[in-house]
């Protein structure tokens, strides 16, 4: 099977490896889609996420979409959590299984992901996918997932104020989502043009492009999501929100620190909460929002590659070119929707 690992900084080869052998309780998988995320940019850009570091050629992935190989679930198409939680812990058993300490995730750490053609996953992790959604839209479930996790952190009450402060595919999922729960004003920004734009297409009411220098403001919303993952964006949440308001952290920053002004959040009296990846049920009801529609996903699909072509879809990644960029190791025709892209692009550029 072929497989990209990364090495270093933005050092991703191809290799050819044996097939891998599922363990009693997983199933073969054909990774059919595989979305890159801001996480992966990390990987790819600093070797390394947090206080996570590359010890040994890692392959990343961990938003994907895949058919089943063999067995009684083969040609069922599946969407799968990424998350392994040890399910035995303390933290466990009280129901907040993202946050175990022993969990392994794909694409992280020791634990390889979805860039190759062929791998093994748990079972009970792997959710059929209905027709309605594509294996391009699949890959994005797991970050929708995301999404909803943050929006129950967040608790808007309907028809309220809210703000999204980064519109990269996450805070893009959560703009829509707000606007599916008819919120009366949903503020979103973004420092890239095309991001805001495409918040103002999903529903924000007042989309904007901001700077590092532009004045953060009082606009009395009620819950802020910062998805950003820097400072500027944690400051304009903070400042946006009304006095006893809400913010939750979604974003992963550079360098593994937040910071924010205390006097603020202080006097505000704001409650902070961190939002970390989704709880196990949320991957079934992003699979039910996507079939539903509340969600455009494939909206937010703007470059498609194949596995050849992995180190092209992470500079893409790295240039924070389009919305979402999703790489098809072994779907079928991808190689060809890929290869008319780029052509398409080559001409764009000659133009």
């Amino acid at each position: 099977m072929e497989v990209a690992r990364l090495h270093g900084r933005r050092d991703i080869r191809l290799h050819q490896e044996p097939a891998p052998e599922p363990a009693a309780d997983e199933l073969l998988l054909r990774v059919t889609a595989v979305g890159l995320c801001g996480s992966d940019r990390h990987w790819y850009e600093e070797a390394g996420i947090g206080d996570a570091h590359l010890t040994a050629p890692l392959i990343l992935g961990h938003e994907f979409a895949a058919v089943v190989e063999a067995g009684e679930r083969q040609g069922q198409r599946v969407a799968a959590d990424p998350a392994i939680a040890c399910g035995r812990c303390d933290v466990c058993r009280t129901g907040l299984p993202n946050l175990c300490p022993d969990l392994r995730f794909a694409g992280h750490g020791s634990t390889d992901g979805a860039l190759r053609t062929l791998m093994t996953w748990p079972a009970r992790l792997c959710h059929p996918l209905p027709d309605a959604i594509s294996n391009a839209e699949g890959a994005l479930l797991e970050p929708l997932g995301v999404a909803v996790h943050a929006l129950d952190l967040g608790r808007p009450r309907r028809a309220g104020r809210v703000g999204v402060f980064g519109c990269g595919p996450i805070g893009l999922m959560l703009v829509s989502l707000l606007h599916a729960m008819e919120q009366r004003e949903i503020v979103a920004t973004d420092r890239l043009a095309h991001r805001a734009s495409a918040a103002e297409a999903m529903g924000a009411t007042d989309a904007r492009q901001v700077g590092d220098d532009s004045q953060a403001a009082d606009l009395g919303l009620d819950v802020a999501f910062e998805v950003a993952g820097d400072n500027a964006a944690v400051e304009h949440a903070l400042r946006a929100v009304r006095p006893g308001g809400r913010v939750v952290l979604v974003g992963i920053p550079a360098g593994d620190r937040t910071s924010f002004r205390a006097s603020l959040a202080r006097r505000k009296g704001l409650t902070i909460l961190v939002s970390r990846r989704m709880q196990p049920g949320d991957l079934p009801r992003a699979i039910s929002l996507a079939a539903e529609g509340a969600v455009d996903l494939g909206a937010l699909v703007t470059e498609r590659f194949p596995l050849r072509e992995v180190r092209a879809a992470f500079d893409a990644l790295a240039a924070w070119r389009g919305l979402k960029t999703v790489v098809e190791p072994a779907e079928e025709g991808g190689d060809k929707r890929a290869e008319a892209q780029q052509q398409h692009r080559a001409v764009k550029e000659g133009s």
